[in-house]
């Protein structure tokens, strides 16, 4: 009995103890055209966005930053501003887009449009936590 004591005790500890390092989640709905942020478990940031159009695809998925880029030019796509990329998969990025009518619906060649300043605050969002410490869940 004292050792299912013991270990309860020590499940408990472990519960409440927070996270030496908060996790954050990017979860982007290609349906509903949403990304939802939550940062160590609590929903902080709802906003629209604009994924692939016909024709392209956004890729499905869960992934993990793979680099970083306050200011970014597409190569393939006529030198078109990408600021606060976050590169997720090979060329595929969130990113803020200027084109901020289009957001809530598809319209882009594959990557995640935001509003310029939600980008800029998912960005400094990654750039604190870390790449390792940022989920991208694609459905």
């Amino acid at each position: 009995m004292r050792a299912v004591s013991c270990v309860l005790a020590a499940l408990v500890a472990m519960a409440l103890t927070p996270s030496a390092e908060a996790a954050i989640v990017v979860d982007i709905n290609r349906a509903a055209q949403r990304m939802a942020v939550t940062v160590d478990g609590a929903p902080s940031y709802n906003w629209r966005v604009s994924t692939a159009r016909r024709g392209y695809i956004t890729p499905p998925g869960t992934y993990h930053p793979q680099m970083l880029a306050r200011h970014w030019f597409s190569r393939k796509y006529y030198n078109s501003p990408m600021p606060h990329s976050i590169f997720f998969y090979g060329g595929f990025a969130i990113h803020g887009s200027y084109e901020i009518s289009r957001l809530g619906r598809p319209a882009s060649h594959g990557c995640v449009r935001l509003d310029p300043g939600n980008a800029a605050i998912l960005f400094g969002l990654v750039q604190r936590q870390g790449m390792a410490a940022t989920t991208i869940v694609i459905h």
